[in-house]
């Protein structure tokens, strides 16, 4: 558990890393520039112009952003992150749903890049990886496995990931693009639920010392990249909103519970409810569930060590029968003529709908959710996250829609749109976020080995606001790093 200032623990490996960084010309963003990526250097910015978003080039550590354009026509960095805002004519509710568009990340289209940088800059800028010889390890169930692989290359060593079988094809046939080995990709049995299986292979993994295991679910990088870089991003797209906006809340599935520590800040920062969706048909939290499900992206059957629960508001479960089915009435060319000219949503509007993967369907599900429940109106805006984009989940839906050609998008949009319910959701009371916590120790201090003191400490938000000062402090590390490789700014 993190508690002294950070500093240098291997001379050795931090020498190391400075000399393969400067012989590869890598230099590091710090956390506050891909929070504010405005107070990136200009000579960066420039030497990015003639580098494609998605080579495996270490310039690209500068796009690990929210303010990416998506189109090559419109090269550079955009002051407010892109984001879609969806009407009543497709939501059913008066409150607007906004959500930012995770696709602009770059390397992979989902903003786990972010969450692989934050977990392994630090340990480069302190020695505690060794990139010469050691292997970083990431396990994942999807995303965030592709990110780490990707950030590794970008920071010259080697990444493994580490993730269930049965995930899309478009996750395996990236990595398989991208890996330095074929072995480095390990397949665990199952699928989004199976998440002790892949810590398990990550158990036997780290028996070799040269292998580095970057568990999502416990680096506490990944909850504070996301409470600075993901909060102020999510801040900048509410400023941006018309006069009289309130936010209201900030919705987000669990998965690793990095993306939902930016509630925290938006919290703080406006008073905002934040909200934690589930699958329902492994719902943990809700009713101490379990079980099997297909909203990639939000593995589940426990409690991450840096869910900051007892912050929470409102959790909420959405089924994976509604984010496959609108999954294929959002991208198919029958679901986008009903919604023109049927549902009378706007085809500028259709047109976005790709942007939605099938967690950020699940997320905006869960925000309609909400907005029924609260009753909220015009001027009470609900934000959320389109992780990744529909591309990720073109074979399987496919495959869905050759099963079931006759299927009717009227059906799917009375019952999964329109029929949407405030049932499965639960206003968290005192009592509510104890329990949900305390699920976590059956996980961490029985299965895991962290101590039982250390796991408590986490109940008390003061533990989370001291965490805080953390990303200044690497900030200074990684000053001091690009200075010593000689690829400083000011160099």
């Amino acid at each position: 558990m993190p508690a002294a200032p950070p500093e240098v623990v291997d001379a050795g490996a931090y020498q190391h890393a400075v000399t393969r960084f400067r012989e590869q010309g890598i230099a590091l963003p710090t956390f506050a520039q891909l929070a504010d990526p405005s107070t990136i250097p200009l000579s960066r910015m420039a030497a990015l112009a003639d580098v494609d978003r998605n080579a495996a080039d270490p310039l690209n550590l500068w796009r690990v952003h929210w303010h990416n354009h998506l189109l090559l026509a419109r090269p550079g960095m955009t002051p407010v992150p892109d984001h879609l805002v969806l009407p009543s004519s497709l939501t059913g509710v008066a409150a607007p749903i906004v959500l930012l568009l995770g696709n602009r990340f770059p390397l992979i289209g989902a903003h786990k890049v972010l969450a692989a940088y934050a977990c392994l800059a630090p340990q480069i800028v302190t020695g505690q990886f060794d990139p010469t010889w050691q292997r970083a390890v990431w396990p994942s169930t999807g995303n965030y496995a592709r990110g780490g692989v990707a950030i590794s290359r970008l920071m010259g060593c080697r990444g493994i990931a580490v993730l269930p079988e049965n995930m899309s094809r478009a996750r395996f046939a990236w990595l398989d693009a991208w890996v330095t080995d074929p072995s480095d990709i390990i397949r665990t049995p199952g699928s989004e639920s199976n998440v002790r299986e892949i810590y398990e292979a990550c158990d036997a993994l780290a028996e070799d010392p040269a292998n580095v295991v970057f568990n999502q679910f416990s680096q506490f990088a990944n909850h504070l990249v996301h409470y600075q870089a993901t909060g102020q991003a999510a801040a900048r797209v509410v400023d941006s909103l018309p006069p009289g906006s309130r936010l209201a809340a900030f919705v987000a599935a669990t998965g690793s519970a990095g993306t939902v520590a930016a509630g925290d800040y938006l919290k703080q920062r406006y008073g905002s409810l934040t909200v934690a969706v589930e699958a329902l048909e492994c719902p943990t939290m809700l009713y101490n569930g379990f079980g099997e499900h297909n909203i990639q992206g939000i593995g589940d059957k426990h409690i991450p060590l840096i869910h900051n629960v007892t912050a929470n508001d409102v959790a909420v479960a959405v089924s994976d029968r509604s984010t496959d089915a609108l999954d294929v009435l959002f991208n198919t060319g029958k679901g986008a003529d009903f919604l023109v000219h049927h549902a009378g949503v706007a085809p500028s509007v259709v047109a976005e709908l790709g942007n939605l993967g099938l967690s950020s369907i699940c997320n905006l599900l869960a925000s309609i959710k909400l907005a029924k429940r609260l009753r909220l109106g015009p001027n009470d805006v609900v934000l959320t996250v389109a992780t990744d984009g529909a591309a990720m989940y073109d074979a399987e839906r496919a495959a869905r829609v050759a099963t079931d050609d006759e299927w009717d998008p009227a059906a799917v949009f009375d019952q999964h749109l329109a029929g949407v319910t405030d049932d499965h959701l639960l206003e968290l009371s005192a009592i509510d976020r104890d329990r949900i916590f305390n699920l976590g120790y059956f996980t961490w201090v029985e299965q895991r080995g962290v101590s039982l003191a250390d796991f408590e400490a986490r109940r008390d938000q003061a533990f989370w606001r001291d965490l805080r000062g953390l990303p200044a402090q690497w900030d200074e590390m990684i000053d001091e790093f690009n200075g010593r490789t000689g690829l400083s700014a000011e160099s």
